[in-house]
This record gives C-alpha cells, structure tokens and sequence, in this order.
C-alpha cells in the first residue's frame, strides 16, 4: 500500500487558502496502486470512498446492457470524481465504470471522512464545485459530438485527447478499443483509421496509431 505525505500531496491538489485540508486528507486517505486496464470502479457498485488520481489517469465510461460503452471523461492527476461524490454522499450505486487509462495511484477518502471535510472546509466544497462544473461541461461536449459531430470528426478529436492526455503522439490502442469508447462498431473505425493514413493524417501499425 502507498503512504501520500502532506507536503507529496500538496504538489497534486492545490487547496491554495488551507494547508491542514491537504493534512487531512493524508491523515484520513488510502492509497492504491492501478495497472493501466484495472476497473477501479464497476457500475452498480456501492461507493464506499472518493477517489483523487494522485499519478496517472482515469477513464470514465458508461456501458449499455447491449455491452456498448460511450467514454464520458477523463480524470488526471488532482482530481477526482464527481459521479462518485454524488452517489456517495447519497448513497447510491455507481451509475458509471471508472477503468485505469495508465499505471495510476489514487488517494480513496471514505465517504464519512467526506462530509465531515464538507463541514470542515469551505474549500473541500469548492473543490468539488469546479469539478462539478469541469465534468458538466465535458459531458455537454459528448452529447454535442454524438448529436452534431460525424463520426470521422469524433474518431480525430479522439485520437487528439489521447495524444494530450499521454503526452505522446503515439498511442497503443486497439480498433476494437477505440469504437468501444466511441460507442460505434469496430468496423466503422477501420475503414475511418484508413481513411486518415490515406490523407497523411496518421501512420498505424498493429495496435499502434501515430499522429503526423
């Protein structure tokens, strides 16, 4: 198991007015160790912590009884999630997958520890306020992608996020993986990945795609 100091911690979360919230945190947090792929989080699950990404990155899907899933948003480091919060402290199951995008560590802070920072801390509560308004805002850009963008729009703003988020121009990733988090068919993203080599957008190899 991972020990996170105060000083460590505070160089991911800034709580700019109130070092004893980084303190606290530390007192009251378990850390974990993530392999890129791992579920942190089922759907359906009961939320027992919040978890903040300390290292690495989160994606956070939701999958339809068909098996189709669609990718809601990312998660990195010095943050943490909001739908998780919110089933928490109702307690409630997790309406969402949460799965391990790269190797990660993730502070988990129960949900009782949670409320009383709430109490605690005004600035706790800001915290998860701008979340709230960070993750709103991202899910508006998927419904606005899946209502007006094409597909082959939506597989290149894709392809840039991951660039962004890995800070590589080269990511590992399957077809199958790709038309998964893109709610779409594997066969559809095969014919729009060559689509895009023929225009010199991209080289791929076998499970390789390299941005030009």
């Amino acid at each position: 198991m991972l020990i996170f100091n105060a000083m460590e911690l505070d160089t991911i979360v800034e709580f700019k007015s109130s070092p004893r919230i980084i303190e606290k945190l530390s007192e009251n947090g378990i850390a974990r160790e993530f392999k890129a792929g791992d579920v942190i989080m089922n759907e359906n699950a009961y939320i027992n912590a919040i978890p903040i990404v300390t290292k690495g990155s989160i994606r956070v899907i939701r999958t339809e009884p068909d098996g189709r899933e669609i990718l809601l948003y990312y998660i990195v480091a010095g943050e943490s999630c909001i739908m998780s919060f919110l089933g928490g402290m109702h307690q409630d199951t997790s309406k969402i997958k949460a799965v391990a995008e790269e190797d990660s560590e993730i502070l988990f802070i129960p949900i009782e520890k949670v409320s009383s920072m709430i109490r605690e801390f005004p600035e706790w509560l800001d915290y998860i306020f701008r979340l709230y308004h960070k993750r709103f805002e991202e899910l508006l850009e998927v419904v606005n992608a899946i209502a007006f963008k094409k597909m082959d729009e939506r597989l290149l703003d894709f392809l840039n996020k991951k660039c962004k988020l890995t800070n590589s121009n080269t990511l590992h990733v399957t077809h199958e993986q790709i038309a998964n988090e893109l709610g779409t068919v594997r066969v559809v993203i095969t014919r729009l990945l060559k689509q895009l080599v023929d225009e010199g957008v991209i080289t791929q190899e076998r499970n390789k795609i390299t941005m030009l």
